[in-house]
């Protein structure tokens, strides 16, 4: 079965967030369906050649490389997306989400979300993720090189941030990455951060596409 564009996740942010403008959304997007579109060709190409019993050519180990970074990058634009609304940021917490995050990082939640915010700050291209272990039962915030280095496997998403240039660079420049940091802040839909810990917490897999 072939991936499809989840639509529905772009129809509460395509007008437009505090400090991430419609354009920047509208192009930002375009590159998410360019990775759902180029997971399912390289998933058909990988299939076909199996079929063909063509398993150790050089084309079939590229298309075998190239897959994990279009597939993680729909996957983790899903979660991105999903995660913002309007001035979200500025919404209430519920005790229970701020007393883990506390209780995970040994500082206050305030504390932790410049933490949060911070790690975006890394010479590099990739992805901030607040992760959940669901041995540990505990968070941690970690850097993702690209899409695809660093991920922990088992350890379920919470709240996701991109901090490629495509992100910002049109509203905030090329410098302008700590301006971003705080736009991306200050939408974070805090009620589906929750409930992603919620589903994590009792054994459920994360919803990435939830709206």
């Amino acid at each position: 079965m072939a991936f499809r564009v989840r639509e529905e996740i772009f129809e509460r942010i395509k007008n437009g967030l505090n400090g991430i403008s419609k354009t920047v959304l509208e192009q930002h997007w375009a590159l998410y369906k360019g990775y759902v579109a180029n997971s399912n060709t390289l998933r058909q190409e990988i299939i076909d050649a199996h079929n063909k019993g063509d398993t150790t050519s050089l084309t079939l180990v590229d298309r075998r490389r190239r897959l994990g970074f279009e597939l993680n990058g729909f996957v983790l634009h899903e979660l991105y997306f999903s995660n913002l609304r309007n001035n979200a940021g500025s919404e209430r917490v519920s005790t229970k989400f701020k007393c883990a995050v506390e209780s995970s990082f040994g500082t206050t939640f305030d504390t932790w979300k410049k933490a949060f915010a911070d790690a975006g700050l890394t010479r590099s291209v990739g992805w901030v993720i607040l992760y959940f272990d669901p041995i540990t039962r505990t968070m941690t915030n970690n850097w993702i090189q690209l899409h695809e280095d660093g991920n922990v496997a088992g350890w379920q998403p919470l709240l996701v941030m991109d901090v490629w240039e495509h992100a910002y660079i049109l509203d905030s420049g090329a410098t302008g990455r700590s301006k971003y940091l705080q736009a991306f802040m200050a939408n974070v839909d805090w009620k589906v951060v929750e409930e992603r810990w919620r589903d994590a917490r009792d054994g459920k897999t994360v919803r990435r596409f939830a709206v």
